[in-house]
């Protein structure tokens, strides 16, 4: 398995891929995070895949617990904009057993990082529900979703 680097190489494929997106080409499932920084509380921005999987959409963190997954549990909303759309949603992390579908439909979905991953495309969900704890998975919620869910439990 490989180890995420935050090489100049790296860097400039991701302000290239930050243009792409802004610009509204590439896939359709790519867009750019924008979330809080739980230390400097400036804005920070990152391309993402953001997983459709039934009627629901995730974020997967297939690089491990990065700037922007320890960004995302502190601030607890983002902000996803793909050409001139932009999103606002609340997140809520997921359990092993709920990851390992998106995980798998994630690495097919994005096979530049299946280096990242110890479990094959084609490997049964458990393998990559054990996975879970090494790649973060978010689920999206509207805004309305989750001020439901508040009232709720209150």
């Amino acid at each position: 398995m490989t180890r995420y680097a935050r090489t100049p190489a790296r860097r400039l494929l991701n302000t290239l891929e930050t243009a792409r997106i802004r610009l509204g080409a590439g896939p359709s499932h790519r867009h750019l995070l924008t979330v809080i920084g739980s230390r400097s509380g400036r804005r920070r921005t990152t391309p993402v895949a953001v997983v459709t999987h039934g009627s629901e959409r995730w974020l997967v963190a297939p690089y491990g617990e990065v700037g922007w997954v320890r960004n995302v549990r502190a601030a607890g909303r983002i902000r996803l904009e793909r050409h001139r759309r932009r999103e606002d949603w609340a997140i809520s992390e997921v359990d092993p057993a709920q990851a390992g579908p998106i995980l798998r439909e994630y690495v097919g979905l994005e096979p530049i990082t299946r280096p990242f991953f110890a479990a094959a495309p084609e490997a049964p969900v458990a393998t990559f529900a054990a996975e879970a704890a090494r790649h973060p998975v978010f689920r999206l919620l509207t805004l309305r979703e989750t001020d439901s869910e508040e009232a709720a439990v209150a």
